[in-house]
């Protein structure tokens, strides 16, 4: 498994924020809809729980606090451990839509001497694909809450070579100083208050040369990756001096390590060094004065064909390799790297690149003197292994693969390029795979001559990219994903990890799903596959699988449709023209009226309707896919960038969202397949549309979408067939770019399914059980006494969350209320949920919405809100309930 440089999702998100100026579009209906509501209702997000599903290239721990780690990922942010439940919680689930990029975290740094204050360094791309600068979060309260130094250039989270590292790093003694090294030629920079602004350090002598790929014209391989370490020798100072010698590892195989003995004024490159190699970690042992380093010929993460391990003394300048196999035995480059920081002179690496047979681990007692391999060959083919893997936690990781020796599954891993022996816990050890976090708790093992066990050590961090979703109204499958890289899963209990991915075949990446609304036991599905087949089909939900055939000149799945009862499947795959089949594919025939790689969908009432949209144009086959033809529709999205829905039930009724800053960009509306589409002119942008359960008394399916309603991007829903809107996610629930994929669930009212570009599946409840509407309420007349317990909960540079409590303290039940206060610093409300709020000036005033109007006495109302604020964020003292004045608790 291979993480691809740019994910099918991204690809999409690419070209709805960078597509060229649309042709002038002709006069269209608009549909007329009242001013949306963003006051939401209580949700409650979780994962559907995969556990992993990507690349982890670094792991930090904490070297002055027990059990304080984190984890980074290329695309889907930051995590901190949990000692207690042994997970990982999620950091950055506050980036927004704007500022994608910063999911893709290149660097973290804990702080050695506070260690409530963390560090990251995020941005995606350092090409086009990415349209932001990178930035430095800094964090005092152990990533819950995050401040933000922009910088004057991008980072790469997922570039290659990001598994190098930590480009970030505190200075053990003057914490207050931190340094980052940047890719893209732009140097060493440095921080001198704490990561609230930064500076190049204009005399570093060398900003890099290494590019993996000089003639890729995307500028991904291409790039220089730059400065990719920085180390302290924490020996070399003390107090709260300035640490003096400070190593920096440098993307230029002739000249890749630098050192400052004066505490960063001066730089020169280390005499002796070797050279022919990229130097990938840079691990300093203060207790004996030695330098480890582990090179590669290549940048990582996926390509490395010969590596070596040296050991610089420190005092001395000696220059020893230590490599644990002779240069010539070597097909793989060195990257993971670590000390245990009990037994100095234990020291680990990894063979990151060896893809065959299998990752390896080396492990000396002796500082690089002797080693011993995590596994040796017996006799050829077979091993004998110094470990024992469980994955019963995470049983999808054998890929449920039968390989021939000296292949095992599950494998001990690939692009292992993060590898730490836990500070405070020699038994302990932790690293990173293409796939998910792997970790032991008995290492000690290792040396006795036992077995040490190793795990999955990943619950809580999800980092798959989502490419569709598909919840079925009836079936064992609550839920069926598409996703980058592992293909997707039947989830039957979104609490616990499906048994086994998609398999027969395995697709590296699904792209498309489908199943038959009125026979959902009937599924399909299109994905990316290096050799085999590209569609796949299963009869009982999902459960099994088996494979169809391709038309000639299939390249990649694209997207695929099942007719509402199962009896055919159109097809629009890369590579080829969209295709039709009666049956499981064993045969396709070219449809006609419709260009290759329009997207495609189906009719869910009619089998023989099927719609297609390509380049601003909308198709429509009456024949089963036989045949197309375009609507004379006008004004829809130039672009590539729709998504588009039928709705379950209804004949003909087609929701389309999508477009371009640039051009249209909205929802759209059909009544009659697809004839004529209505936008609707509350909705400013949308990406997503999907259908979920009805509320109670409604008429209409619920709709959701990924969208920018009221000026506000979020998720939405609406109750009311997009008359009104609600936004159901907060600011510290964004999760980057939820573009790709959304559903809600034909079953459970007000359950919604969320694709995001790395935290995997998010799915959210309402606490609106029943299902009402998003805003109104009745004028309240409340009497007696009331409490108000006013707490802020989340607060970052320009902004702040406030939850307040309202306590219904005397003797009668209220049938409304209306809270009032005023703000003493300017603040303002920007968002509220379970009420609705206005404000005029410095007051105030925030009302019950339709569903907790009616507050019994000694009984409570809960509502929160995201606000504005400069300067000062003083807390209201005062607060009315109507003319009542409140107690404040």
């Amino acid at each position: 498994m291979r993480r691809t440089p740019v994910l099918t999702a991204v690809l999409g998100l690419a070209a709805g924020l960078l597509a060229g100026a649309p042709p002038a579009l002709a006069a269209q209906p608009v549909e007329k809809g009242s001013a949306v509501s963003i006051a939401a209702d209580t949700y409650t997000w979780k994962n559907a729980r995969i556990d992993g599903g990507g690349f982890v290239p670094g792991i930090v721990f904490n070297r002055s606090e027990k059990n304080l780690a984190y984890a980074r990922t290329d695309i889907g942010g930051a995590y901190r451990w949990q000692e207690a439940s042994k997970s990982w919680t999620p950091l950055l689930d506050s980036v927004g839509w704007d500022r994608w990029g910063h999911t893709g975290v290149v660097s973290l740094a804990s702080d050695p001497v506070a260690p409530s204050k963390v560090y990251a360094a995020v941005g995606t791309y350092t090409n086009s694909w990415d349209p932001g600068n990178g930035a430095v979060l800094r964090s005092s309260d152990r990533g819950a809450t995050w401040l933000k130094a922009d910088l004057p250039f991008k980072l790469g989270g997922n570039m290659p070579g990001r598994g190098m590292g930590e480009r970030l790093a505190v200075d053990p003694h003057r914490n207050s100083v931190l340094y980052l090294g940047a890719p893209s030629g732009k140097g060493l920079w440095r921080s001198t208050d704490s990561g609230a602004s930064w500076s190049q350090v204009t005399n570093f002598p060398n900003v890099g040369n290494y590019v993996q790929d000089a003639t890729d014209t995307s500028g991904y391989a291409s790039d220089n990756q730059g400065i990719a370490w920085v180390t302290f020798d924490e020996s070399s100072s003390t107090g709260t001096d300035a640490t003096k010698n400070i190593y920096v590892g440098v993307a230029d195989k002739d000249n890749a390590v630098y050192r400052s003995t004066d505490a960063g004024a001066t730089w020169s490159r280390i005499a002796g060094q070797p050279t022919g190699y990229l130097a990938h970690k840079g691990v300093l042992d203060a207790t004996n004065g030695y330098l480890y380093l582990a090179y590669s010929d290549k940048g990582g993460p996926y390509d490395g064909g010969k590596g070596r391990i040296w050991r610089y003394t420190t005092a001395t300048g000696a220059w020893t390799d230590i490599s644990p196999v002779a240069e010539a035995d070597t097909y793989y480059g060195f990257s993971g790297l670590t000390v245990d920081r009990q037994k100095p002179g234990t020291v680990m690496a990894t063979a990151y690149s060896s893809w065959w047979p299998d990752t390896q681990i080396f492990r000396s007692t002796d500082s690089g003197g002797t080693w011993t391999k995590a596994w040796d060959y017996t006799s050829y083919p077979n091993r004998s292994n110094r470990f024992t893997m469980d994955v019963s936690s995470s049983p999808w990781l054998t890929w449920g693969a039968n390989p021939s020796p000296p292949e095992q599954t599950p494998k001990l891993g690939w692009m292992t390029e993060a590898l730490e022996i836990d500070p405070f816990n020699s038994a302990r050890m932790m690293y990173g795979t293409g796939a998910t976090i792997y970790g032991t708790e008995n290492l000690g093992q290792w040396d006795s001559g036992g077995q040490f066990t190793v795990k999955p050590m990943v619950q809580g961090l999800e980092e798959t990219a989502v490419n569709d979703l598909a919840a079925p109204p009836s079936g064992g499958a609550q839920l069926l994903s598409a996703l980058g890289d592992i293909g997707g899963f039947r989830h039957t209990d979104l609490t616990k990890v499906p048994s086994m991915m998609f398999t027969s075949p395995n697709f590296t990446s699904t792209t498309s799903l489908d199943f038959a609304e009125s026979n959902p036991g009937i599924v399909v599905r299109a994905g990316n596959l290096d050799s085999g087949p590209h569609v796949a089909f299963s009869t009982d939900n999902g459960a099994n699988w088996f494979a169809g055939t391709d038309p000639s000149g299939v390249s990649g799945g694209g997207t695929v449709a099942s007719a509402s009862d199962g009896s055919r499947f159109v097809w629009s795959p890369a590579g080829a023209g969209v295709h039709y089949a009666t049956g499981f594919g064993t045969s396709w025939t070219a449809s006609s009226g419709i260009p290759a790689d329009a997207v495609v969908e189906s009719d869910r009432v009619d089998p023989k309707t099927f719609y297609g949209f390509k380049s601003g144009k909308f198709y429509v086959s009456s024949d089963g896919g036989a045949t197309f033809t375009a609507s004379s529709a006008t004004g829809l999205p130039s672009g590539d960038s729709v998504r588009f829905k039928a709705l379950p039930g209804v004949k003909g009724d087609v929701w389309l969202a999508g477009g371009a800053s640039d051009g249209a960009y909205g929802l759209w509306h059909s009544t009659d397949s697809g004839a004529t589409f209505t936008k609707l002119s509350n909705v400013e942008q949308a990406d997503t549309i999907g259908f979920g359960k009805a509320a109670t008394g409604a008429s209409y399916q619920t709709l959701y979408t990924s969208a920018k309603i009221g000026g506000v991007r979020g998720i939405f829903r609406s109750t009311d067939k997009g008359a009104t809107w609600t936004r159901i996610n907060d600011d510290a629930h964004q999760w980057g770019w939820t573009g790709a994929a959304i559903t809600g669930d034909p079953r459970v009212y007000g359950r919604v399914y969320v694709s995001t570009n790395g935290r995997g599946v998010i799915y959210g409840d309402s606490s609106d059980a029943g299902g009402g509407g998003g805003g109104g309420g009745t004028d309240p007349t409340p009497t007696g006494a009331c409490a108000v317990t006013y707490k802020i909960t989340n607060q970052w540079s320009g902004g702040f969350q406030a939850d307040v409590q309202l306590a219904n303290t005397g003797t009668t039940a209220w049938t409304g209320w209306s809270l009032g206060w005023s703000f003493a610093d300017g603040q303002s409300v920007t968002q509220a949920w379970n009420a609705e709020s206005t404000q005029s000036g410095a007051a105030v005033t925030t009302k019950n919405v339709s569903w907790n109007a009616n507050v019994a006495a000694g009984s409570s109302v809960a509502f929160g809100f995201t606000g504005s604020w400069s300067g000062s964020n003083t807390k209201p003292t005062a607060f009315k309930l109507g003319d009542q004045s409140c107690s404040v608790t």
